[in-house]
């Protein structure tokens, strides 16, 4: 939590409070984490991640399952040891690596008649002759003492190995882990899993060797040594492994060639063998065979894959580290960022503890997740009790401070009766209105300013807008200001110049909010957006009662119409002193010329030269007055049909056209073509492209002019173009087509009087009627003007 806002005493209650609470659960995580594992929360954990871990299947452990069928069609048991041996004699001819026989027999057959036991001696036989048969151990709790139940002698002789099958019960009961070395007053027994790979392999398994025996338990009894304690990685659930039944191994109904070179266990797994048992893996599908957990466990030797648990100071040291972050993370972040940063600490101890899980150490993780969990909640608790004194004390004081408006002081004392908490109840209330109150009027007077005004910090991060700011910025896509950074919403104007300075200076934003740059952005910078409206940007710094500089007041007006009405009035008066005087002056000088008997010219001439400067200052009036009415607000509309329009258009330039031999093409669509437009304004328009189609165009040629209607989603719309086999106008000179006193000439062809009003008298009437227009051009093939005008369904 960052406390630097709160008052000197609240800030070392707050850092008081946090040591306190630092040591307290550090001490409690490395507490949790020396008992190496809080019972049922850290098992399941731990079940969680064995049973996501799941691996291939080996395919050199065979399981000869004692199932259901095998008892149904062998007989209740326990069988015969002739059954037995006939089993082993069928695997010895298979030539297995190693056979472990899962079967108890710690007893001798009954007799028969004579005394003999042919059972037995068939099934011992049957063990010499494989040499790789693993026989089991049980060691039983029988009456008050310890029992091992070892195979009858004949047996163990005949076995190449014996190993206990006993496992690890956990506190509730789930097997989890084993020992691979177990015995009694100092003779020790391999794990079933543990003789069956040094069967196998013809080695002794270096990591369970009878020297290595380290783990004790004694009784007024019984003296135990067990050692080397793994946890199982579980495979997969119950089932993983290749399984067949006993009776069709027996019957030959399984190929020799399937357990060649394999390590195959002979088990009970039928429901009433009461030989099954709860395992990480186990899930919903209920106990696991012993069979399989043998399977598993020596899946695991193989793999030199095994889990093992970590020591109790590395499971505290674990457990404590992520606390300790955390725990320093509250003082150092935000609350938002200190709550996020426990729930990925949580999700880092998960994942680490499931990583070292997967690397084959287990570390308990529940003691720091309890800590972490619990640590917030407090943490958050105390802050808020420093906190809500600090504010206590604030708004007594701001209670107590004049009233700012003037209604503010009808409100109600304080009664002399009420407790401490009520008081603050009601200092707090006070304040909460008064700064509502003041808010409001504060936004109130800040709508109702006429342009777009935000009030800034002085990092520059918006704290106010008013409704013109927030609608000019929704304009050009900002939908979110306050919050936003002022430098991010001026980045959207373009060159921004001071109007009071020289037109190459230019600065950064962030310079100009700057106390020494103050006084460009005081007497305004002019910018534009990418809308093209002109804008003038002003600042004025804003600064609390200490005289601090606290922010920053922006304004934004758009000063597009006076920027329009200036570059209206320099054209203006840029026509007016060139275009428009010109002709005159020359109709002057023909008059001074005439007065000289030397220089006079014939009448005719004179006349013609006259008539020629005459009719050309009156079409340029014609032309600008024609292009003021086209920006005029008042145009008179009307419902024509469009082929109308371009009749009356044709009409007027068939002279000029047949005059130079120019043919002008119609190709109109069957059909009618109604808009809703200015006549006057709109012929006039099509007659100048006309006009500029056959001036620009070698005599002899042809003028295209087409007509159709097309359809974009629900509107419709009246389509012309216009195109002729002029001489085409360069690429370089195609952006200057639609801009006032723009004339485009090419060498190499005729130059017609004009001041390049024409063409933004045509742009201007199509965009007034909603329409829109384009050309295409290629210098010697020609230009094509498109017009698109919206359909007028009233006709």
């Amino acid at each position: 939590m960052k406390i630097r806002w709160l008052s000197p005493f609240v800030r070392r209650l707050a850092l008081r409070e946090w040591l306190m609470l630092f040591i307290s659960l550090l001490a409690l995580a490395l507490a949790l984490g020396w008992q190496n594992g809080l019972g049922r929360l850290d098992q399941s954990l731990y079940d969680f991640f064995v049973s996501i871990d799941s691996k291939p299947v080996r395919d050199d452990i065979i399981i000869v399952a004692i199932d259901d069928y095998s008892l149904s069609q062998l007989g209740r048991w326990p069988w015969s040891r002739n059954v037995h041996a006939d089993l082993i004699n069928k695997l010895n001819k298979a030539k297995p690596r190693a056979i472990g026989l899962d079967v108890i027999l710690s007893e001798t057959e009954p007799p028969q008649a004579d005394g003999s036991r042919p059972g037995d001696k068939k099934l011992t036989a049957a063990l010499m002759q494989s040499g790789r048969a693993v026989l089991p151990v049980v060691m039983t709790n029988a009456g008050r003492g310890l029992t091992i139940g070892l195979p009858i002698p004949e047996f163990a002789d005949a076995a190449h190995a014996l190993g206990h099958i006993n496992l690890e019960h956990d506190t509730d009961g789930v097997v989890r882990s084993v020992f691979l070395y177990e015995g009694q007053d100092g003779k020790a027994w391999p794990h079933f899993a543990a003789a069956l790979l040094e069967t196998g392999e013809n080695i002794q398994y270096a990591g369970a060797a009878a020297p290595s025996i380290k783990t004790t338990t004694s009784s007024s009894i019984d003296t135990v040594q067990r050692g080397d304690q793994i946890y199982i990685p579980f495979d997969g659930s119950i089932g993983h492994f290749q399984s067949v039944p006993y009776v069709s191994v027996l019957r030959g109904e399984v190929a020799d060639e399937f357990f060649t070179n394999k390590y195959v266990l002979v088990g009970a797994t039928a429901l009433g063998m009461a030989d099954s048992y709860p395992t990480p893996v186990s899930g919903n599908s209920g106990a696991m065979p012993g069979i399989e957990i043998n399977a598993h466990v020596l899946a695991s030797l193989l793999d030199g894959d095994t889990i093992h648990i970590a020591a109790p100071w590395q499971t505290a040291l674990f457990n404590a580290i992520p606390v300790f972050i955390a725990l320093l993370g509250y003082l150092l972040l935000s609350p938002r960022l200190s709550l996020f940063a426990t729930g990925i600490w949580m999700i880092l101890t998960l994942t680490v503890s499931y990583i070292s899980l997967r690397l084959g150490l287990w570390i308990a993780p529940a003691a720091s997740i309890i800590v972490l969990i619990i640590s917030y909640p407090l943490w958050s608790w105390r802050r808020l009790e420093a906190a809500i004194t600090y504010l206590g004390q604030e708004f007594t004081r701001l209670d107590k401070e004049p009233h700012l408006l003037p209604e503010e002081m009808a409100a109600a004392p304080e009664t002399e009766m009420a407790d401490v908490l009520e008081q603050r109840i009601t200092a707090m209330k006070n304040a909460a209105r008064r700064v509502r109150d003041l808010r409001q009027f504060v936004s109130d007077n800040l709508d109702n300013l006429p342009d777009a005004t935000l009030v800034t910090s002085i990092e520059g991060r918006v704290l106010l807008a008013n409704k013109h700011a927030n609608d000019y910025y929704r304009s050009i896509g900002f939908d979110h200001v306050l919050g936003a950074s002022i430098f991010d919403l001026l980045s959207q104007l373009k060159t921004p110049q001071p109007v009071d300075l020289a037109a190459n200076l230019s600065f950064d934003w962030p310079e100009l909010l700057d106390l020494d740059r103050a006084e460009a952005l005081s007497n305004g910078i002019s910018a534009q957006d990418h809308n093209g409206r002109d804008l003038l940007v002003k600042s004025s710094p804003c600064y609390s009662a200490a005289n601090l500089l606290t922010g920053w007041i922006i304004s934004v007006l758009d000063i597009s119409t006076i920027r329009a009405a200036e570059r209206s009035r320099d054209e203006t008066l840029r026509f007016l002193s060139h275009d428009m005087r010109a002709p005159q002056a020359s109709i002057l000088a023909l008059l001074e010329l005439q007065n000289e008997v030397s220089s006079a010219l014939p009448q005719s001439e004179l006349f013609a030269r006259i008539e020629k400067a005459s009719r050309k200052t009156l079409g340029l009036a014609d032309n600008f007055v024609q292009l003021a009415r086209a920006e005029s607000h008042e145009y008179r509309l009307e419902e024509v049909d469009f082929q109308d329009l371009l009749f009356d258009a044709t009409d007027e330039m068939w002279s000029l056209a047949k005059s130079r031999h120019i043919t002008v093409v119609m190709e109109i669509a069957e059909g009618e073509y109604p808009v809703k437009v200015d006549r006057t304004l709109m012929t006039r328009a099509l007659t100048n492209l006309l006009s500029n189609a056959i001036n620009y165009s070698p005599d002899h040629t042809s003028i295209i002019c087409s007509v159709w209607s097309q359809q974009e989603g629900d509107q419709s719309y009246v389509m012309c173009r216009i195109r002729d086999h002029g001489y085409g106008i360069a690429e370089a000179d195609q952006s200057k087509l639609f801009h006032r006193f723009q004339r485009v000439d090419l060498p190499n062809q005729p130059r017609h009087d004009g001041v390049g009003l024409g063409l933004v008298f045509v742009k201007t009437v199509i965009e007034r009627h909603q329409g829109d227009i384009s050309f295409s051009s290629q210098v010697g093939d020609g230009t094509t003007f498109t017009l698109t005008l919206p359909y007028c369904h009233g006709v």
